[in-house]
């Protein structure tokens, strides 16, 4: 009997330590598992701002924490991560230079891994100008990082995400399915495996109404942060 082998769409900015976990957590995740994976890079300030959210590392206390988290998952995934000397750094090179090795398609995941260990292996600054030339050097784009067609790609990308539902990175969709965090891999896997509590807790995730906002509480508390 002929299994019809499943795509799974990864959304991902190289900015993201989870996305880097990710990133090398999922083929383990998958052994087993008919299916092949799109790489597709989005910028992750756009799906911020279209939101209306700031990024775990622009959040004093949480950046501390994300820092702490990504290195103790790291240990336990057994994969090698070094934090970078600055961050958030600046994305953009890294993006448009996975995108300008593959101008027709997504980018393979060898050129992913190459650009997203640049960024998570070693320490070393992740938009060095020095050291994205030599990783340039090493890609060999077809087009340029400048060129138009590069940039209008990423753009399309990120937009295409939003329009999935996309919030943030890294995010898996199959089937219509949104998988956010390196903590969803498992159950990515147990739905390709034929989970079917899965689509019914989306049901029911939906069914839930909004509640209380938090614009219209925060007017109704005083100083003391008790409501008024």
């Amino acid at each position: 009997m002929k299994v019809d082998m499943r795509t799974i769409t990864f959304y991902f900015d190289f900015i993201s330590p989870y996305a880097y976990l990710a990133f090398e957590a999922l083929p383990k995740s998958l052994q087993g598992i008919s299916c092949s994976v799109n790489y597709q890079p989005v910028l992750f300030a756009g799906l911020l701002k279209h939101h209306g959210q700031l990024g775990p590392a622009e959040i004093p206390g949480k950046r501390e924490w994300t820092y702490r988290q990504v290195l103790w998952q790291a240990r336990e995934h057994g994969i090698a991560l070094d934090l970078p000397e600055s961050h958030p750094f600046n994305p953009l090179g890294l993006l448009r230079l996975a995108l300008a090795c593959s101008p027709h398609q997504h980018p393979n995941r060898r050129i992913c891994e190459a650009i997203f260990r640049h960024a998570w292996r070693g320490g070393a600054p992740a938009d060095d100008p020095d050291r994205l030339a030599h990783l340039t050097e090493k890609l060999q784009p077809q087009y340029s990082v400048d060129d138009l067609r590069v940039k209008e790609q990423l753009k399309t990308y990120t937009e295409q995400a939003l329009a999935r539902g996309v919030f943030g990175v890294p995010t898996l969709e199959v089937d219509g399915q949104l998988f956010w965090g390196l903590d969803s891999l498992s159950m990515l896997k147990a739905y390709l495996q034929g989970d079917g509590s899965i689509p019914r807790d989306c049901e029911l995730a939906r069914r839930v109404r909004p509640g209380v906002k938090r614009g219209a509480a925060l007017n109704r508390v005083g100083r003391s942060g008790e409501p008024s």
